[in-house]
């Protein structure tokens, strides 16, 4: 055997014709490139929230969130596109995995932009990272146009779409004053209209409902992950300074509750139903909220603790809500969107509004039970739903024969 029939045999073929997935293929998983594109954009996503804790540690709030919504758009988005892609046309060949890199490289461009977008609003790093991850996007779309005929009109709409929005978001670097915030919406519209546009004017990509559940359910707990770890170096920062104290324990145990109950509602029920075009965009583009609140939590949980060793210039309160906020949406969200796919039923999107409005309620607690307690408060309070969410779905499931 070869050298190169040796690599071939290795790594698969140097290169597959990206003729398109079966949507119907059984067992279809996330594949090892996959899982570590996941983590290049965790760096991202690490970078966003550590730099919205110190926004409102600082007590800005309005500008930080202004900072996140707008990083974590960038972010979210690239990482969609690419996983909605590679559900229909991963080859795993080379010319794959190496536009695969491109993109890798250019969410680290991004991140190390997005202190500079926080503090001095200045965006032209977040930009060239982001534009550079869209430019290898192009070239997927434009090399699956000319080897999949049947695809191919969708695929020249999408890079068509892609690259003339990337031409906006590199002129919008000079907008002035008042025309920063208009091109910013105006460039977020016209960015979620492409695959809509797309998709609808002809013969749907074939991306795969299964595979599709399960990136972004793999995308959620690393995002989970980055809410550990976040509250991890909290908590040794407050052990350094002042040492472990009853309200540091209560946030922690607070915490670990909220990250794993809000995993285990996320994932409550069946396998997302994404049977139309307008479910799976719905679907999709309700997860930017939902990353964007998760990893929030993390950036709350570290104001928290701040404000315990009182290195935080808000609140207590405030502190709390900065917890309550993030929980609340994810709540709310998810169980409008477990509603919406069919893994849910009335009685559990009641359970989870009831459970939001306790949550909030915690929220503004902190001045009676104190911001331990009302952390702790929030955790059993999300336990608790996840129990009766848990209770209601299996009443709603139907009984084997």
């Amino acid at each position: 055997m070869s050298a190169a029939d040796n690599l071939t045999e290795r790594t698969g073929p140097l290169r597959r014709a990206m003729r398109g997935r079966d949507p119907g293929e059984e067992h279809r998983a996330a594949t090892p490139l996959e899982l570590l594109f996941d983590l290049t954009f965790v760096v991202a996503v690490s970078q966003a929230a550590a730099q919205l804790h110190h926004a409102l540690a600082e007590g800005h709030v309005g500008d930080g969130l202004v900072g996140y919504v707008a990083v974590f758009f960038a972010i979210w988005w690239a990482w969609m596109n690419f996983t909605w892609f590679a559900s229909a046309y991963d080859t795993d060949d080379v010319p794959y995995r190496l536009l695969t890199l491109v993109q890798m490289a250019g969410v680290l461009v991004l991140a190390a932009g997005v202190p500079d977008a926080f503090q001095d609003g200045d965006f032209s790093v977040v930009v060239v990272g982001y534009v550079l991850m869209r430019l290898a996007m192009i070239a997927q779309w434009l090399r699956a146009a000319a080897e999949h005929p049947g695809g191919r009109a969708a695929a020249l709409r999408y890079a068509a779409g892609i690259a003339v929005v990337q031409v906006g978001w590199i002129a919008r670097l000079w907008a002035p004053g008042v025309w920063a915030p208009v091109t910013f919406v105006v460039l977020v519209v016209a960015e979620l209209a492409v695959p809509a546009w797309a998709e609808s004017l002809g013969r749907r990509t074939t991306w795969h409902p299964g595979h599709i559940a399960e990136r972004y359910g793999l995308f959620t707990i690393i995002v989970l992950g980055e809410v550990i770890l976040a509250s991890l170096a909290a908590v040794q920062s407050a052990l350094t300074d002042h040492g472990l104290s009853a309200t540091v324990v209560l946030i922690v145990l607070g915490g670990l509750l909220l990250v794993f109950a809000l995993w285990w509602i996320y994932f409550a029920g069946n396998e997302a139903e994404l049977t139309s075009l307008r479910t799976a965009l719905v679907w999709g583009y309700s997860h930017y909220i939902v990353f964007a609140a998760l990893a929030a939590l993390g950036a709350g949980l570290e104001v928290a603790l701040d404000a315990v060793e009182h290195h935080a210039h808000l609140t207590e309160q405030s502190a709390g809500l900065s917890v309550a906020v993030p929980v609340v949406v994810v709540l709310l969200l998810l169980g409008a969107l477990h509603r919406i796919t069919g893994t849910g039923t009335v009685g559990h999107g009641l359970l989870v509004v009831a459970g939001a409005l306790v949550v909030l309620g915690l929220g503004f607690s902190p001045p009676l039970f104190g911001l331990g307690g009302a952390v702790l408060g929030m955790g059993l309070a999300v336990a608790a739903t996840l129990a009766a969410t848990i209770a209601a779905l299996r009443r709603g499931a139907p009984k084997e024969s």
